[in-house]
């Protein structure tokens, strides 16, 4: 008798928003949808592979994680191509990648690893500075808070004491001007036109009123793949990578939206329980990591698409243009695929 193990609990609301994803971007651009497609093939290699070998084993690899991460974020300084203002992509061939995706799921092992080794607060915290720094500089303002949320996911979960979180919260007020003042004009404007963007619009706050027109504009049932004018005629920009699910909602309507939200509900809930049942706190840490990444970027990113929150330019997971986005997702899910494979509350699929 052979056994494999299938956590389809995890597997098939990947699968759902993946399609659905895929949908979307076809119905804007079929070649945008045809190098998802291929993207989408390669990040399901990656799942197996990642899936394939012990959580645990990833801590022994840990450093060589970790210089890999550094190496690809210092690379866009050298050889990126500059495209919107900054240099957060590296051009190989025809490929286009995004280092500050790709490393996510790896800083999620780095991160897991040295917590539970019991590190302290201060050398934990230096290792989101150089990340941070370095991300933060291209500019890259999405992808910077989405490793923070990371971090103080794995840390939350860590169960400090009291006192180590206040002090936390307490340097994060300090920080939080002194890092304003570092924000790109462009990025000042549109946090500031979040909190009333008919003030101005027709620059800063001409994204949010076409995401809240188009997501409005769908209505039960959506106006079909394809034929949704918002998404179709250009008026909502980034329709397929922050704006996507305003694209999705105006093709398939309130029945359509919540599909999709139901979907991300069971993946997140699933994910929730793989952490909190995991044998070891290695396995829980990075359990929630993996949670925290698909949990701050579906509700950022849903979030700024029905203008409840500021446009910071975080992809929707799975579902957003972009094959470094979705290969690091894909990656995340390996892992926690594996992890699920060490808890309780699985049983193999049998194979005869």
């Amino acid at each position: 008798m052979k056994y494999i193990f299938i956590d389809w609990q995890l597997l098939l609301p990947a699968i759902i928003i993946l399609i659905l994803g895929l949908a979307a971007i076809f119905s804007i651009s079929a070649p945008l949808g045809f190098n998802q497609l291929i993207f989408a093939l390669l990040g399901l290699i990656a799942f197996f592979v990642f899936a394939s070998f012990p959580y645990i084993s990833h801590r022994y690899l840990v450093w060589i994680y970790a210089v890999i991460s550094l190496f690809l974020l210092i690379l866009p300084f050298l050889f990126g191509s500059l495209i919107r203002g900054s240099v957060r992509w590296l051009q190989i061939g025809s490929l286009t990648l995004q280092p500050s995706e790709i490393i996510k799921p790896f800083l999620i092992i780095i991160f897991s690893h040295f917590l539970s080794s019991k590190i302290n607060l201060f050398r934990y915290s230096l290792l989101l500075i150089l990340p941070v720094l370095l991300i933060f500089k291209q500019p890259d303002l999405g992808s910077t808070l989405v490793i923070i949320a990371i971090w103080l996911g794995i840390l939350i979960t860590a169960k400090l004491p009291l006192f180590s979180l206040m002090m936390i919260v307490f340097l994060g007020l300090i920080a939080a001007p002194l890092a304003w003042h570092q924000f790109q004009p462009y990025q000042q404007q549109r946090i500031i036109s979040f909190l009333n963007p008919y003030a101005d619009p027709k620059t800063s706050g001409y994204h949010s009123i076409q995401s809240i027109i188009a997501v409005g504009s769908g209505g039960l049932v959506g106006k079909g793949l394809g034929l949704g004018s918002q998404s179709q005629l250009n008026f909502l920009p980034e329709r397929q990578t922050d704006f996507i699910f305003a694209s999705l909602a105006e093709s398939l309507g309130f029945f359509g939206s919540i599909s999709l939200l139901l979907a991300y509900f069971f993946l997140l809930k699933r994910l929730l329980l793989i952490s909190r049942q995991a044998p070891d706190q290695f396995g829980r840490l990075l359990g929630a990591g993996i949670f925290t990444l698909i949990f701050f970027q579906f509700t950022v990113n849903v979030g700024m698409n029905l203008g409840l929150l500021p446009i910071t330019g975080i992809t929707l997971p799975l579902v957003s243009s972009g094959g470094s986005s979705l290969l690091a997702i894909a990656i995340a899910l390996g892992l926690g695929h594996n992890l699920s494979q060490h808890t309780r509350s699985t049983s193999p699929l049998e194979i005869k």
